[in-house]
């Protein structure tokens, strides 16, 4: 959508919210389209968020808006409706919380507001705990940096047969940075609510998007550019005072709740928002879906990364006390893990977790910002993939905006197998950069960068295939995808094998 079209249709705000006047609905008032959710066995949650006609204005108090599920694309056979109300303290973002469904099974639905209809979306159930399920399908995806590219890796995974879509973090982007720009986000980097609003609609407004959210079901975490750049619990690198940034925190995680399809008990609390959750899918999988940026200890040595994000020579990121999911997190991922029963344990989080070397000339350093920063963390988790009664663990990350493939070790022994799904449009490494770390590390057992896209896993009760699903250019905007490259995980055999 262009931006004056965008401006003009969705109603994208760019005043503070005090200072805003009042305007109706926009003539089509689902112009961020519908999303749903958060499946469980029996319910789903959708979302969808209400805008004004007028770009300086913003809606007046509660609005009611009718929710419709059915068991058909055609919505004759509805099987659950109701009201609910879109409310000004949340943007008119509704969360509308559908139980009563039954397991494993697809359906669809829509929103009336003031007789005009949203877009119908199609969604689908997790199956009963208790069900044998033969396969599982999940899309992992991350990093759409809005400017550098269009989101048609979005237009080809909405057109996937999916369980879920797994998205590890980086929504949207703070800051404007890039080569080669097909768009531009049209203001500065966010620090306040209004501000976060206001880049969430923009992102929403792209019609790939939407058709992605409208045909699955996602799980979502977050990484740091939902908030800033590198940030690290309460401080971050361009806002070192606490006070301050956790203004800016509760402002951007009230923003992050408003535009995506989460329970009303994820509704932030001030600066706090509680995301981390676990999914069961039948007898095959349980998802453990982590938050490794609000709770982490800050960087160590923070004096040294004012040159540059690599750590040297520092003993205080070998500190055992510093965490990267903190203590509660830690704790709730080690009882889940040891209670474990199904086939799979997948675990999704944000970036690469293999450990990666990036030293020069007999030196060894390590990036300040991921599992490296934070190597006792790392072990904590392994040991929880070691005590877990199921063999075979998966971890799926992103960040890094490149594709990897790695074995998971653990005083040399392969405990577990991980995927980078790469990024949707996000600018990846130097290719010289990449062959370097694979010659230098040898667990790592594939990179590749200079290419954007997603992850599928297939999950089977005797294998996981991983296929890594990239778009010709991102500079196109009805780009063609195709198949980089197949892995496969055997059951009970840890390590990644390339098909």
């Amino acid at each position: 959508m262009h931006r004056r079209s965008f401006l003009a249709g969705a109603g994208a705000l760019w005043l503070p919210a005090m200072a805003r006047a009042q305007a109706p609905l926009a003539e089509q008032p689902f112009g961020l389209g519908v999303a749903s959710g958060h499946p469980s066995p029996t319910g789903i949650v959708l979302w969808t968020r209400l805008m004004a006609t007028d770009p300086s204005a913003t809606l007046a108090g509660a609005i009611p808006v009718q929710w419709m599920v059915a068991e058909d694309e055609a919505l004759q056979k509805v099987v659950r409706s109701g009201e609910a109300t879109a409310d000004a303290r949340w943007a008119h973002s509704l969360h509308v919380e559908v139980e009563g469904l039954r397991p494993k099974r697809p359906y669809w639905y829509r929103f009336t507001v003031q007789g005009k209809t949203s877009p119908i979306g199609r969604t689908c159930t997790a199956p009963d705990p208790r069900e044998h399920v033969p396969a599982l399908r999940f899309a992992l995806a991350s990093c759409q940096q809005y400017e550098q590219g269009y989101f048609s890796a979005l237009r080809h995974m909405a057109a996937e047969e999916l369980t879920a879509v797994l998205f590890v973090g980086d929504y949207i982007y703070d800051i404007s940075w890039g080569r080669e720009l097909v768009r531009h986000h049209g203001t500065g980097r966010p620090t306040m609510l209004f501000e976060f609003r206001d880049r969430y609609a923009l992102y929403k407004s792209d019609r790939d998007l939407q058709a992605a959210h409208a045909a699955h079901p996602w799980i979502v975490t977050w990484d740091d550019h939902e908030v800033t750049d590198d940030y690290t619990s309460d401080i971050s690198p361009a806002d070192p005072d606490p006070a301050r940034f956790l203004a800016q925190r509760a402002a951007a995680y009230q923003a992050f709740w408003e535009h995506m399809p989460l329970p009303n008990a994820m509704q932030p609390s001030g600066a706090s928002l509680r995301l981390y959750d676990r999914y069961r899918f039948g007898d095959l999988a349980e998802l453990h879906v982590l938050d490794d940026r609000q709770y982490r200890s800050h960087h160590a040595c923070r004096a040294m990364l004012a040159r540059r994000k690599l750590l040297t020579g520092c003993d205080e990121r070998n500190d055992p006390a510093r965490t990267m999911l903190g203590a509660e997190q830690e704790m709730w991922l080690a009882d889940g893990m040891k209670r474990a029963s199904a086939r799979w344990n997948v675990v999704a989080q944000q970036t690469l977790m293999a450990e990666v070397d990036r030293g020069r000339d007999g030196q060894h350093s390590y990036w300040a910002d991921g599992w490296d920063g934070y190597p006792a963390a790392r072990r904590l988790l392994l040991d929880a993939v070691a005590a877990s009664p199921v063999r075979n663990t998966l971890v799926l990350g992103g960040d890094v905006h490149s594709f990897w493939a790695a074995d998971l070790e653990r005083d040399r022994a392969v405990l577990a197998t991980e995927f980078v799904g790469g990024s949707i449009t996000s600018q990846g490494p130097a290719e010289a950069r990449v062959k370097t770390l694979l010659s230098r590390n040898p667990h790592l057992r594939y990179g590749r960068t200079g290419v954007n896209g997603y992850g599928l896993v297939t999950l089977e009760p005797g294998s996981a295939q991983v296929a890594f699903r990239t778009v010709q250019s991102v500079k196109e905007m009805n780009s063609p995808i195709s198949t980089l490259t197949r892995f496969a995980v055997e059951s009970g055999r840890p390590g990644v094998q390339r098909v």
